[in-house]
């Protein structure tokens, strides 16, 4: 899934994460730390083997929230929200208005944790996160971030609005080759989320989505169309433009195709009347070698011929019964 769509490289077109993904997600993500945390103990207790008690226990401490604290909120902003549990679950923390989180949002995050999932074993987590329409623990609150699903299931994407009918077909001549798939994507799940999001929020985005779009274009915004609208008309020129293009191209595979298409001609049937020459009788005596009687004023019958009235040919013609003088 590509990962435009304010601007800051995030996804628009998601769904607040729910309690029990979230908790399989800190799961991962705490087995994973627990099991650092106990490797890299043990290799400070075998290096600090000569050291007192009191510096012991201040490398245990700083070891602890070294791991637990620094190592979510580290993960998280390289990250830009996904830790190990999150990208295994298909979740992602991002803030309020849609961008990715910073170091700030991180390490509130990562200190309001100690107190709702390390300090009561998750259960002030887990009831603010039900009490929460979109399912924010308390560190997204005061962080003012958001968890959300990044895998949605593609027969819950929603269709991108209709453009108002007075733009439909205005910007059939903008030349749209020059925009990349990641600004129409974009461009896409802002349309169908935009309702979603505060007032402030979308404005600003409809704007910076059109200046992307017009930089590509080369055509501003008309006068007095509002930045959303302008978006919608255009994408919907786009679909209209795919769905011609898609039926020419179907209409010129039935009129035509590539030669090895073609079935190989069938050459028509010639049917050759043979010639034969009629045998010359010589005084009684059929070519074929056996004998006839003829008399006078009287026909001999056509002998049997091998190969003829079977064979769709007529056979040797008879002798007319005419004899030449001796």
């Amino acid at each position: 899934m590509n990962e435009l769509v304010t601007g800051d490289a995030v996804v628009l077109g998601l769904q607040p994460a729910r309690l029990p993904s979230r908790a399989l997600a800190i799961a991962i993500d705490l087995a994973v730390l627990l099991t650092v945390f106990v490797l890299f103990s043990i290799g400070l207790a075998v290096a600090t083997v000569t050291l007192d008690e009191a510096a012991t226990a201040a490398i245990a401490v700083a070891t602890f929230l070294l791991v637990l604290v620094g190592g979510p909120v580290a993960v998280e902003t390289l990250s830009h929200g996904r830790s190990l549990g999150k990208l295994a679950c298909g979740l992602r923390v991002v803030r309020d208005d849609g961008g990715p989180i910073r170091f700030r949002h991180a390490l509130v995050r990562g200190a309001m944790g100690l107190v709702e999932i390390l300090g009561t074993f998750g259960v002030v987590g887990s009831i603010a996160s039900l009490v929460s329409a979109r399912g924010r623990r308390l560190g997204d609150v005061f962080a003012g971030t958001l968890v959300v699903r990044e895998r949605v299931p593609a027969g819950r994407a929603l269709a991108v609005p209709p453009p108002p009918p007075w733009l439909v077909g205005r910007f059939g001549q903008l030349d749209l080759s020059g925009v990349p798939d990641g600004l129409w994507l974009a461009i896409r799940q802002y349309l169908t989320r935009m309702n979603q999001l505060d007032a402030t929020v979308r404005g600003s985005m409809a704007e910076r989505l059109a200046t992307d779009l017009v930089a590509r274009t080369g055509v501003p915004v008309p006068a007095g169309v509002p930045a959303a609208a302008y978006l919608a008309a255009v994408v919907n020129e786009r679909q209209t433009r795919d769905v011609r293009r898609v039926a020419a191209a179907a209409g010129r595979a039935g009129r035509t195709g590539a030669p090895d298409a073609w079935p190989a001609p069938v050459p028509s049937p010639v049917f050759v009347k043979p010639v034969t020459a009629a045998p010359v009788p010589v005084k009684g005596e059929h070519p074929g070698g056996w004998a006839i009687e003829v008399r006078p004023g009287e026909a001999a019958a056509p002998p049997p011929a091998a190969g003829g009235e079977d064979m769709g040919r007529p056979g040797p013609q008879a002798p007319t019964g005419f004899a030449p003088p001796a």
